[in-house]
């Protein structure tokens, strides 16, 4: 049983594949949702020359980005928390910033989640390898149980809603 759920999010279009798959998981075993975005402060928001000696305006473009992201995410996040609330699902949300692999395991441990739901983008290789995997780390790192989704693979959600419910008879 699921009592609490940890749902990873970003503004990908994978993300509506995740909670949506969540928000079926949430209703079938009457779980909570904590719906969590990471900032990562060298995303493309970063000056691109962040040394000693960057110039004052850079650095104020910067934070005017930063600025605009931690916005943008928490609007995304307040637009998912209605969906689900709407969808007859408990949630609740955060906005965390950091390493987002890291973020997720420790809100995993501090939240005492039961399961978390996050997206795979598909990364493999050397791309894996030099820049990691979030979902890796968090296969292997989290802990509790984990459902990864692999991006462009399509959830049944009518057949795994119908298994479900017959499961729960």
């Amino acid at each position: 049983m699921f009592n609490k759920i940890l749902v990873a999010v970003d503004d990908s279009e994978s993300s509506q594949a995740v909670l949506a798959q969540a928000i079926l998981l949430a209703k079938t075993h009457q779980s909570t949702l904590m719906l969590l975005h990471v900032l990562v402060p060298t995303d493309d928001v970063y000056p691109g020359n962040p040394y000693v000696g960057t110039p004052a305006s850079v650095m104020e473009i910067y934070l005017d980005r930063w600025q605009k992201r931690e916005q943008d995410g928490m609007a995304m996040l307040r637009a998912l928390v209605a969906e689900v609330t709407a969808a007859g699902v408990p949630c609740e949300s955060t906005q965390n910033m950091g390493d987002p692999g890291k973020s997720i395991c420790a809100l995993a441990s501090s939240w005492t989640a039961d399961l978390v739901v996050v997206g795979r983008r598909g990364v493999s290789g050397l791309n894996e390898f030099f820049l990691g995997s979030v979902s890796s780390y968090v296969l292997h790192h989290a802990p509790c149980h984990v459902l990864t989704i692999q991006r462009g693979v399509p959830i049944p959600i009518d057949s795994v809603a119908e298994k479900m419910a017959t499961a729960n008879s």
